[in-house]
């Protein structure tokens, strides 16, 4: 339902969304602007999910024109966020353009699937540049302008961040070692940024999206979409209300989490927890002790206790 312009959430506030120019990137830009966003779209616009082609301002572009067309404001970037010089000229676009940042939303992300034993050295670490190098660059130059904005005003300041990590954390995923890695390292970063920027007013957030994109092509190629107008399971627009809850006001009191988001469900994961303790009986454990407390215990577990995607989606493979 489209909002009066007088009740937008996000009105009078500019974003920066990373990877905007197709998939959930734009899914997740065009959710800020409807919401009453200045949005800064950042896309370095290369064709191949893996980060190879020629790049290309009209990715960007194009979810910029979108936006204005529809009433908004928006400006396109075309800048890879691995380069640690290249993230600070996107931020410093976003001041300039709005006179202050106040949402960083990272997304943009390439793809190098391998087996762990197949994985060359390039493949672990572009991924992991873009990724977590990218999530940190962005994160570091709209922290330090938080930063600096709430020191000359004497208190805090507006500030959200929204980072996407991947159930591939979560769950493992056997061909992306590089992937699920980066993923993990993004959901610590979160954590410890959130920590960091409290006192200024800063919240930082990540995200577990599924959705049906082209990053994702492979994985959900199995799965049939719905027939007759419906709307996809896994189209990015069940994942960017849920960005633009966290970039909003309501959300001040949300810091530090991860949500997994898909199909019509926000789940809350908790920080983990110890399933199992056991002391020594003696000074310190020695290796008879611990195989007899520890190897009981894993034998009477299932084998494989990731959950079956299939379940979960609660979708049928067409």
């Amino acid at each position: 339902m489209p909002l009066s312009p007088g009740a937008l959430p996000l009105d009078g506030l500019s974003a920066i969304v990373t990877g905007a120019g197709r998939g959930l990137g734009r899914a997740e830009a065009l959710e800020l602007a409807r919401l009453g966003a200045a949005v800064v779209v950042n896309d370095y616009g290369q064709p191949g999910r893996d980060g190879s082609g020629e790049a290309s301002a009209a990715p960007a572009e194009e979810v910029a024109a979108e936006i204005r067309a529809a009433g908004g404001r928006a400006v396109a970037h075309l800048g890879d966020v691995s380069d640690h010089a290249q993230a600070g000229e996107l931020v410093r676009l976003a001041v300039d353009s709005y006179g202050k940042l106040d949402i960083l939303v990272n997304n943009a992300g390439i793809l190098r699937d391998r087996m762990i034993f197949s994985m060359t050295e390039d493949e672990w670490d572009s991924v992991v540049r873009v990724h977590l190098k990218g999530h940190f660059n962005t994160t570091h130059f709209a922290a330090a302008h938080w930063r600096a904005r709430s020191k000359a005003a004497g208190g805090p300041v507006y500030g959200r961040i929204v980072n996407t990590s991947s159930e591939a954390y979560l769950a493992g995923s056997a061909g992306q070692p590089n992937y699920a890695a980066a993923k993990g390292g993004i959901v610590g970063l979160t954590t410890s940024t959130a920590l960091a920027l409290g006192k200024y007013g800063v919240t930082a957030n990540a995200i577990c999206p599924r959705a049906r994109t082209r990053m994702t092509q492979d994985v959900f190629a199995g799965f049939a979409e719905p027939a007759g107008g419906e709307l996809d399971p896994l189209a990015p627009e069940h994942v960017s209300p849920l960005v633009g809850y966290l970039a909003s006001p309501a959300a001040a009191k949300v810091n530090g989490q991860l949500l997994v988001v898909h199909g019509g469900m926000v789940a809350v994961m908790e920080r983990p927890r110890v399933a199992a303790k056991v002391d020594t009986a003696k000074e310190a454990f020695s290796y008879e002790e611990l195989t007899e407390r520890l190897t009981p215990y894993f034998e009477d577990r299932p084998p494989n206790e990731t959950f079956a995607a299939a379940e979960v989606l609660g979708l049928k493979r067409g």
